[in-house]
């Protein structure tokens, strides 16, 4: 790998940023500086910090940041749920975000752990 680009789960999270950016357009208003901005901010964290970890002179520290990733995920999962409950998304786009998360949660799991098992 020559660059965090080439990962695969990056590519997938940066995906996932774009349809959380779609879907939060359609939320009230009076939510620009609440739940729109907690959810985006969360969705890009897991990205920018598998990024920022890549960049780091060890192993120790890009699982440091990829274990970030996974709190800023679970943390955008809740989000995401609040959301549906509050009926700012309904069942179906909840399902497409919340499949999505959990494939990057996989991928991001399985990677900490390959990390992990290399040393």
């Amino acid at each position: 790998m020559s660059n965090f680009r080439n990962l695969l789960i990056w590519q997938k999270s940066m995906s996932l940023i774009t349809k959380i950016y779609y879907s939060t357009n359609n939320f009230p208003k009076e939510e620009i500086f609440g739940l729109t901005s907690q959810i985006r901010r969360s969705s890009i964290s897991i990205p920018s910090n598998i990024a920022e970890g890549y960049g780091r002179q060890s192993d120790k520290d890009f699982l440091r940041f990829l274990n970030i990733s996974i709190g800023s995920l679970f943390e955008m999962q809740t989000q995401l749920e609040i959301a549906k409950n509050i009926t700012y998304l309904n069942e179906e786009e909840f399902n497409n975000l919340y499949e999505d998360s959990r494939e990057v949660e996989r991928m991001l799991v399985s990677f900490i752990n390959k990390l992990k098992n290399r040393n």
